[in-house]
């Protein structure tokens, strides 16, 4: 498999992804971010796997069910077919709440004929780190793990036990299933049982895609970004994940591999941000009580990332058994960028905050408490937006003055001062006012470079940044402001490799990238869009769409060479930016038609 052809399952607790040939490669439970049970996308050979083997005649699709996450793998032979149905289940409970458990099903639908399959059954525990032992007992199959830490993981099925985890051949006559679970079941589970939870999967997700307007144009793939966006959320605290894996590498034999089972501060506002645009208000509310949450104390600096529950420390380390995706070592647990600083969260995190009061002005649960994190985050970006940090690409080595992180502040400033008129809180407007228009004039005496005829990644440089291109997105400059149009421009023409975007081109703390970073073609596709050129953008924007994996996903990467996709997978960056990039051209064919029918 050379591309990252998975399909991704889940329920807001946890996640799992699927091949296309439908073996289950990556899942870890009972959270997002617990110790792998199948690791076989970061080591083939020890790593652990569960897959369904057919024999060479066969043909294998894979779709999801239209408007949900239920992802279905189609067997044939012309005779023989079957599907594989795999979900996590998730659906309202009937006291409330919601039923998650740390559990996938495999339910097994018989089409025709007689097919017959083996299964290989594998789980490796703890990140395979010490040996998993896997026995038969009389209602289930156990593994437990002896290493560092003791664990047990249970499977449940129709078929025989015992020749399921011989790997012996098995025939499908009828519908059957395989349960894999965290816990040991109080109640036996049936083919029956395991039907229900598959329609009670479904319903959940067609009522939630529901909430999500439809559009003209590229309706299917904007439902689907919200979908994927959805099971990056966890429900449990409100977090929002970067993606639910870990160390797939930007580049694949190099060492930019990162653990992306966090909730980034920016990622998570951006993500909440286009959520609320699309009208599913409840993961964006369960996100502002994360923050409030992080922030008990008003003047408390953020971090730029937590764990799932919250934790502050994520502690990096390295998994040295493991061989990595394509040999691309290392593989890291953890996460050390959650020490840096970077500036500009307070600008992401108060815009999306603003964007909740905007919109849900008269039914907003933690009112008091954001205007408190709001009036915290003045005085903390006054205190430090002139200082240097490590900007929104987390560069390792010394900090700069970088011109994202300045825009941002200014982001941090305007939107405290819209929320302090809509909460009719006018006492500090004069004062954040004059602190806005400071920011603003600096940025554009200290960011312009002249020479190049742009904005630059940061005061002083030369270098071209994508980010600079945000600038328009969150107001703090016109789309047909000459500055920004030029900006545009030298972009395109030195950032741009056939329609791809380089975040920027000079050398970081690991050589220069090799990778296009997905999200910047997509703002490079959008800044195009605003300044008027939609032909081309559009044109961009399709050829982008094509370079997804089968089931329209995306990772964090594309190889600008192979279009394959590389980097963590599937991730929230590129998704939200797809949906903002969809709208547009949805919204432009709208007042298109709107003008044939006036002209008609």
């Amino acid at each position: 498999m050379d591309n990252l052809d998975y399909g991704i399952i889940g329920n807001c607790r946890s996640a799992a992804l699927i091949s296309k040939t439908g073996s289950l490669d990556w899942c870890c439970l009972p959270e997002f971010d617990s110790s792998s049970i199948f690791a076989k996308l970061l080591d083939t050979k020890i790593g652990g796997s569960f897959e369904i083997l057919v024999d060479g005649g066969y043909t294998i699709k894979q779709r999801y069910k239209k408007y949900t996450a239920v992802l279905i793998t189609h067997f044939t032979d012309g005779e023989n077919a079957f599907e594989i149905r795999d979900f996590m289940p998730r659906y309202h409970k009937v006291e409330g709440g919601y039923n998650s458990p740390p559990e996938v099903v495999r339910y097994l639908k018989h089409i025709s004929g007689k097919p017959k399959f083996k299964v290989l059954y594998d789980p490796k525990l703890e990140y395979a780190v010490g040996k998993t032992e896997t026995h038969v007992k009389k209602n289930f199959v156990v593994s437990l793990t002896h290493g560092e830490k003791f664990d047990t993981f249970f499977l449940y099925t129709s078929f025989n036990k015992k020749a399921v985890v011989e790997g012996r051949e098995l025939e499908l006559a009828k519908d059957g299933y395989f349960l894999l679970g965290y816990n040991e079941k109080l109640f036996r589970p049936t083919t029956r049982k395991m039907y229900t939870e598959l329609e009670r999967t479904k319903v959940y997700w067609l009522n939630w895609s529901a909430k999500t307007p439809n559009y003209k144009v590229y309706n299917a793939q904007i439902s689907r970004s919200a979908i994927t966006l959805k099971l990056l959320s966890y429900d449990k605290t409100g977090a929002v994940l970067a993606a639910p894996t870990t160390s797939l590498p930007e580049t694949i034999g190099e060492v930019r591999n990162w653990d992306y089972r966090f909730c980034w501060i920016r990622d998570a506002s951006m993500v909440v941000k286009v959520l609320g645009e699309l009208g599913h208000k409840n993961v964006a509310s369960r996100y502002m009580q994360f923050i409030v949450d992080l922030m008990p104390d008003k003047d408390e600096k953020l971090q730029i990332m937590y764990g799932v529950n919250k934790e502050k420390t994520l502690t990096e380390k390295t998994l040295t058994h493991l061989s990595g995706y394509k040999g691309s070592k290392p593989v890291r647990i953890g996460n050390a960028a959650y020490k840096q600083k970077q500036n500009d969260i307070y600008g992401i995190l108060m815009d999306v905050i603003c964007q909740q009061l905007v919109k849900h002005s008269n039914d907003i649960e933690n009112g008091e408490e954001l205007w408190g994190i709001t009036k915290g985050v003045v005085w903390i970006v006054a205190k430090h937006w002139k200082e240097a940090d490590k900007g929104i690409w987390e560069f390792r080595g010394e900090d700069q003055h970088f011109t994202f992180s300045k825009v941002l502040c200014w982001v941090a400033i305007d939107r405290a001062l819209k929320v302090a008129r809509i909460l009719h809180k006018t006492r500090k407007l004069e004062k954040w006012t004059l602190l806005a228009q400071e920011i603003e004039q600096d940025i554009h005496q200290h960011a312009w470079n002249s020479k190049v005829g742009a904005f630059t990644q940061s005061y002083g440089s030369e270098f071209l940044d994508a980010s600079v291109l945000l600038m328009e997105t969150y107001g703090f400059i016109d789309a047909k402001a000459p500055r920004f149009v030029q900006t545009v421009k030298a972009i395109d023409k030195e950032l741009n490799n056939d329609g791809l975007l380089y975040r920027y081109k000079n050398e970081d703390d690991f050589g220069l990238p090799s990778s296009s970073f997905t999200i910047c073609t997509f703002w490079f596709i959008n800044s195009l869009y605003k300044i008027g050129e939609v032909k081309k953008s559009k044109q961009y924007f399709d050829k982008l769409l094509g370079y997804s994996n089968h089931l329209g996903l995306f990772s964090e990467d594309i190889d600008f060479k192979t279009k394959r996709l590389l980097g963590n997978f599937p991730q929230a960056y590129s998704h939200l930016a797809l949906i903002e990039c969809a709208i547009n051209f949805s919204q432009k064919e709208s007042e298109e038609k709107v003008l044939e029918s006036i002209r008609d």
